[in-house]
């Protein structure tokens, strides 16, 4: 049985009281590894890899910003933070514009050390989550354009396989734009008729007195415009599969005929009294709620059980978050501009985060419209839609925090920047874990109870966050 190694910490300061304080901080959530000055540093950093680096400015021979250069150099992904007595709102912006993560000044609170370090780390996760999404999308399970890797569309995948190896009736269920076309066309594609036609037609675009003729065709003459007889979808679509998308929208009148087509497996053309037996499979959709539209008297209660021998309900994108990232690449792949190498972090937090009320189909337009607008090599959270940039989950950028408080008083202003970022991330935590202290203080690599503390100090109840589901 495999053991979860920690994150790898070098600790790099010349006062051995200060290295020994980072090391009880840092020391039980974090491999930690100390070294004397910057020079024993880089000597360190020549021979192996570290998640992060907290190190101080001020030291003999190599400073600290010698060691970020290095760093940056060899591994840009590891997370460096500098720590110095001699704090300035320049000098953290420098460092910052090097590539650092974020800076801490002497005198600290332990608790506010252990929160940067679990955020710079949650940060290199994301980094490398949206650098590998290119490499993940070819593993992605894709069942005839259904995309997804969550545990709810690989059940989604085996159940369709499944049920289209038997020639059954289906009713695809979900809400709009999660891909129910998508699906219909996966079971005829996966079933012994994938070399016959697949017709597809949407109920509810359907004039209310042109549905019959369209459905069932009609014969000459039989009716003002019909100067020729025309076979409908049904026949178009023998020996092969037809797709009756918005099906709840179908008219009674024509509700009926469709029941007596599915039991006779027959239909007559408008105007003929001549049946056209049919061999068709049919596969129908709504995002209604078809039991309720029965109650309602809107929809016939015979034609529902017709329809209902097995359901399929497609799942929502809010609740296969996890497919969020790879969907969103994917559809980036195919927007036209190659130059684009991904998105930043931050977007795809927006992303993932976002509740998608249009689901699938959504986010391709996000995704399209974000990569008609990007200036720079990866999609970033100013080139979504408003609605999705102003998502309060994103990830605090302390670039942003120092830069925009130097009208302030030094003190003051990083007392205000470290108390909003610290609020931010307590809050992206909290809502992450739905309110779950303890399962949050892990993710963070601090002790409960001084999760706890912060929370108080910052005031975000945990319990505005429990989850009801």
């Amino acid at each position: 049985m495999s053991t979860l190694v920690p994150p790898s910490v070098l600790v790099v300061d010349d006062k051995e009281n200060m290295r020994k304080l980072f090391s009880r901080i840092l020391g039980d959530a974090y491999a930690v590894t100390e070294a004397a000055d910057g020079t024993q540093a880089l000597a360190l950093l020549a021979s192996r890899d570290f998640d992060m680096v907290v190190t101080d400015i001020q030291m003999p021979g190599a400073d600290g910003f010698a060691v970020l250069r290095e760093v940056k150099r060899r591994t840009p992904d590891t997370q460096v933070v500098l720590v110095t007595a001699y704090a300035s709102i320049p000098k953290a912006v420098e460092a910052i514009k090097e590539g650092a993560y974020d800076y801490l000044s002497k005198p600290f609170d332990p608790d506010e050390v252990a929160l940067v370090v679990a955020r710079a780390l949650e940060q290199r996760r994301r980094n490398r989550e949206a650098a590998g999404l290119k490499d993940r999308l070819a593993t992605v399970p894709d069942l005839h354009g259904l995309r997804g890797e969550s545990p709810a569309m690989r059940a989604l995948h085996g159940l369709l396989t499944q049920v289209a190896a038997r020639d059954l009736t289906v009713l695809l269920t979900g809400e709009t734009g999660t891909g129910k076309e998508l699906a219909a066309r996966a079971v005829h594609a996966e079933s012994p008729r994938r070399a016959r036609p697949f017709v597809a037609v949407n109920c509810g675009a359907l004039p209310a007195e042109l549905v019959e003729s369209e459905l069932f065709g009609h014969a000459r003459g039989a009716f003002t415009g019909a100067t020729v007889a025309k076979a409908g979808l049904f026949e178009e679509a023998h020996g092969g599969t037809l797709f009756l998308d918005e099906i709840g929208d179908l008219p009674l009148p024509v509700q009926v005929k469709l029941n007596r087509a599915l039991q006779e497996r027959e239909v007559r053309r408008v105007g003929t009294t001549q049946p056209v037996k049919l061999d068709v499979r049919v596969v129908a959709a709504t995002h209604r709620d078809l039991s309720a539209e029965v109650a309602a008297g809107r929809f016939r209660e015979d034609l529902y059980y017709r329809l209902n021998v097995v359901t399929v309900r497609l799942p929502a994108l809010r609740e296969r978050r996890e497919d969020v990232p790879l969907l969103a690449m994917h559809f980036l792949s195919h927007a036209g501009r190659p130059e684009l190498d991904g998105f930043t972090p931050e977007a795809l937090q927006a992303l993932t985060a976002s509740a998608w009320p249009g689901n699938v189909r959504q986010l391709e337009n996000a995704v399209a419209r974000a990569a008609a607008v990007a200036q720079g090599p990866r999609v970033t959270v100013d080139d979504l839609p408003p609605e999705l940039a102003t998502v309060s989950t994103r990830l605090p950028t302390p670039r942003a925090t120092a830069e925009s408080l130097t009208k302030l008083p030094y003190r003051e202003a990083v007392d205000s920047a470290r108390d909003a970022v610290s609020r931010d991330y307590l809050l992206a935590l909290m809502r992450e874990f739905g309110g779950n202290v303890t399962h949050a203080a892990e993710r963070a690599g601090m002790e409960r109870e001084s999760l706890h503390r912060l929370l108080k100090r910052y005031g975000v109840r945990s319990e505005d966050f429990k989850r009801t589901d």
